[in-house]
């Protein structure tokens, strides 16, 4: 199945939808457009039951070169995904809790956070700014050696965005964080892969391979519905504050999937010595607690 999209490319085959940044001209670099379609895939990957696990990854010799600033000095200004539309008062203050005044890179991790299929990025060749925080909200990150990396954003006169003050010192600690972030200066894979940013590092002709067989060992022989949950109880297990919160959720989980066509087949097809035929969809069959959080509002 292949979907056209004007800056992206979105296939699925074998259980695996390959979500493919397609701007090489421009590096792969992100406009408003590219991000709605990006989110739209996500929308799209949750709903086939079809799709078991994501891979994104760039066209040409670049991941992502981030935002793209071809619009001149005040591309951050006007760099908005609910077009024309401003966050500033006519007396010249801002009204930050308006829709059109969010970063329109957290619009689409907060999507990637709250994906219920396995996300893995394939970082082809360069990534900045953008295309390295768009990438924190997935959970796993490949990468070719020596592919420059970099989070320029005090050297454009701006700060992190896509909420990586949130996921960045989770992934690498914040000392690490930080120094990345203060200088802005670029470091290689090798260090990002070091530091845990990036899991694995492959041939440019491996990677994409070496993505697919990941997806493949994420997914097969796991019922779909449990992987959707343990995906979101383990990303939001990051902000709870106690054990017993995580025991809450666990137990509703364990109740509930227990008594489950699902839980059925993977015990029967156990004793069987057979693969298992999960009956059980995401799209419809995801246990009754869930979603079990309230998603905070923007103001």
């Amino acid at each position: 199945m292949s979907s056209e999209y004007r800056c992206i490319r979105y296939d699925v085959s074998d259980g695996i939808a390959t979500l493919c940044y397609r701007r090489p001209d421009k590096l792969n670099a992100f406009t408003a457009q590219m991000t709605r379609e990006v989110i739209d895939a996500f929308d799209r990957s949750d709903a086939d039951d079809a799709v078991r696990a994501v891979i994104v990854t760039g066209a040409g010799r670049a991941f992502s070169a981030g935002a793209d600033l071809s619009g001149g000095a005040d591309t951050f200004a006007s760099f908005s995904l609910q077009g024309e539309d401003s966050p500033l008062r006519p007396d010249g203050s801002f009204d930050y809790g308006r829709e059109c005044a969010r970063d329109i890179g957290g619009l689409l991790t907060l999507r990637i956070f709250r994906s219920l299929k396995p996300v893995i990025a394939a970082i082809n060749g360069v990534a900045a700014g953008m295309g390295v925080t768009a990438t924190l909200a997935m959970d796993f990150r490949l990468a070719v050696p020596g592919v420059k990396f970099a989070l320029p954003f005090a050297r454009r006169g701006i700060v992190p965005e896509s909420a990586s003050a949130y996921f960045l010192p989770r992934l690498v600690g914040l000392p690490k964080a930080l120094e990345w972030c203060y200088g802005g200066n670029a470091f290689l894979s090798d260090e990002a892969h070091e530091a845990g940013l990036v899991q694995s590092l492959y041939a440019p002709d491996e990677l994409l391979p070496a993505a697919r067989a990941l997806a493949r060992r994420l997914t097969e022989g796991s019922a779909p519905v449990s992987v959707a949950l343990t995906r979101q109880m383990l990303w939001r297990g990051l902000d709870m504050t106690h054990p017993m919160e995580a025991h809450r959720i666990d137990s509703r989980g364990v109740v509930s999937r227990s008594r489950s066509a699902d839980a059925r087949e993977g015990v029967q097809s156990f004793l069987d010595k057979r693969a298992a035929c999960y009956p059980d969809r995401v799209s419809t069959d995801m246990p009754d607690f869930f979603p079990w959080w309230q998603e905070p509002p923007y103001h």
